[in-house]
Formats: structure tokens, sequence, C-alpha cells
């Protein structure tokens, strides 16, 4: 499987890329509803009335996305893209503009270390967006996924970043 991800902020888990592009993207939509509602409800309508608690949320998109990785046994690689990056997901109807421009692209066969790469990469940038990029992520506590996805055996947070021009 060859995972793409438009890797950005996100209203509820802080970014978006690899690890959330496995959890969501590939769940049907009473997964979706069970990740959203923390395992509590499989209806897509009834979910958001009983969303869980952050970090149960995300600990749930962590859960998701071992299950896909475990399913595909190491056949897999992940393309995360930054560009026009927002504070928002595009599954927002009304997403906020970019804040930030052309930061580059990460490819990894681990989505653990895709994710921390980019994460990485705009942390490091000068970009003056990243900074609201940063907020978002931060005041949604949204690299508990990746910790949680490491600890689970997705990936790993090491990487060695080979620059191709």
């Amino acid at each position: 499987m060859l995972v793409i991800a438009h890797f950005k902020g996100h209203q509820m888990g802080g970014y978006g890329g690899a690890l959330k592009q496995l959890a969501i993207g590939c769940a049907s939509s009473s997964g979706k509803s069970r990740i959203h509602s923390g395992g509590v409800c499989d209806d897509r309508i009834e979910c958001w009335k009983k969303l869980a608690e952050q970090d149960n949320f995300l600990e749930c998109m962590a859960e998701a996305a071992y299950s896909i990785v475990k399913l595909f046994n190491g056949n897999m690689a992940f393309i995360n893209v930054m560009k026009n990056i927002s504070i928002d997901c595009d599954c927002n109807g009304k997403a906020e503009p970019p804040c930030m421009m052309d930061v580059g692209i990460c490819a990894s066969v681990d989505p653990v270390a895709c994710d921390c790469a980019c994460l990485d990469i705009i942390k490091k940038c000068e970009d003056k967006g990243k900074e609201k990029f940063l907020e978002r992520v931060n005041s949604k506590h949204g690299t508990h996924t990746i910790d949680v996805a490491c600890d689970l055996g997705v990936g790993m947070k090491e990487y060695e970043l080979v620059d191709i021009d």
C-alpha cells in the first residue's frame, strides 16, 4: 500500500500526516465513528454527540493505524507532502487558508518516522507561519498519536533524513 498524505494541521488531531491517513483514511464509516468516539459509538451521526476525550481520540487513531500496518505486514510506503500547510485539515469545510507554503516532501517505509521528520523539518524551517501551525499541533496534544503509535510498534521516532535534490 502506498499512503500519500497532505501534511497539515488538523482541528481534532493537531496535525494530519501518515498516521492520520492510516487511521481515518483507511477506516470505514463505522470505524471513523468508533475512533472519534473512543470506541463508544459506531454511528456516523451519533458519534459527534459522544466525542472521546482528546488523548483517548489520539490513542484510538494510533490503534487504528496499528491495525492497518499489521494487516499489510511491512508492505507499505508513506509520502507526506508539506505544501500549502493550513492549521486545518482538508476535511474541514471552512478550513483556514494556508499559513505555510512549500516545505518539502518526506517519504519512508515507517509512518511514525515520516510524521516525526515532517514535524522536525517544520520546527527548523524559517517560515513565519510555523508558529501558528505548531500552536495547533501543541494545543491538541497532537504528538501523543506518535508516542502511542511508537509504543504499539507501528514505527520508530528515530530516522535518518536524506536530502534529495
